[in-house]
């Protein structure tokens, strides 16, 4: 583990195991990103792993999105492309392995976090999993996570995050889609996930490889749709606007 943080890979019974973590809130630096982009692929090529699990560690948040310290630090438009293409190249990763990704959500998502779950083909989560799409106010827009987010949730509830750039409950995730199912207790999540993925490891690896690709039919053009996205973003890192807004949130 560095400073940039770690990504833990297991294998156990069936279950493919990706686990990510930084020290700033589960943020997201570029090195984080690649290194998940590697972790779900190769679960993905595994024989060995029937289902993936995506996690982070800790009792805080599951992931607080886009590293600051890395936004504040790119100094030009090449620079802000290829950092957003990270988070595309996490969704398109989660989207094109042929295994049902099942995310473990326990606490706060912010920005980029909500995009990851967005990936995954179903979510449980803690009561406490609250959500948030800040990139409007941070001057940047989610446009690299948009589609995961609408093909999950829809668009009016994408513009319901977006426009209002409040928290909302799992409550509210549940009843949008973004959750499955959410629980009030660490140990309860726990068992739903190890009683799912069980269950998963004993299906037929050939029908859920064919139900992956009904789940995510109309998505064969985002390869080159999130890239269009990332630079959209890739350009408006390098506001003012969005230099001011990261350096006053980091002085509060």
């Amino acid at each position: 583990m560095t400073d940039s943080g770690k990504v833990s890979v297991e294998i156990k019974d069936g279950i493919g195991m990706a686990t990510f973590f930084h020290p700033r809130k589960n943020s997201l630096p570029g090195s984080l990103l690649r290194e998940l982009v590697n972790a779900i692929t190769e679960l993905g090529k595994n024989g060995n792993a029937r289902v993936i699990i995506l996690a982070s560690e800790g009792d805080g948040p599951f992931c607080a999105g886009a590293s600051f310290d890395e936004l504040l630090s790119i100094k030009n438009y090449e620079q802000g492309k290829e950092f957003f293409m990270g988070f595309a190249r996490v969704i398109l990763a989660m989207k094109k392995v042929p295994k049902f990704v099942v995310a473990r959500v326990h606490g706060k998502t912010v920005g980029g976090g909500i995009g990851l779950i967005s990936g995954t083909d179903y979510a449980l989560a803690l009561n406490s999993a609250s959500i948030k799409l800040s990139e409007l106010a941070l001057g940047i827009g989610p446009f690299v996570i948009e589609p995961a987010v609408v093909n999950k949730i829809g668009l009016s509830a994408f513009r319901e995050l977006t426009i209002d750039t409040g928290w909302r409950t799992a409550e509210w995730a549940k009843n949008h889609g973004l959750f499955a199912e959410k629980f009030d207790k660490v140990e309860e999540l726990d068992l739903a996930i190890s009683s799912l993925a069980k269950k998963l490891t004993e299906s037929s690896p050939e029908a859920m490889k064919e139900l992956k690709a009904v789940f995510w039919e109309g998505t064969e053009n985002w390869d080159q749709l999130l890239e269009k996205r990332a630079e959209i973003s890739g350009k408006l890192v390098l506001s003012d606007f969005t230099k001011k807004y990261i350096e006053a949130f980091r002085t509060k």
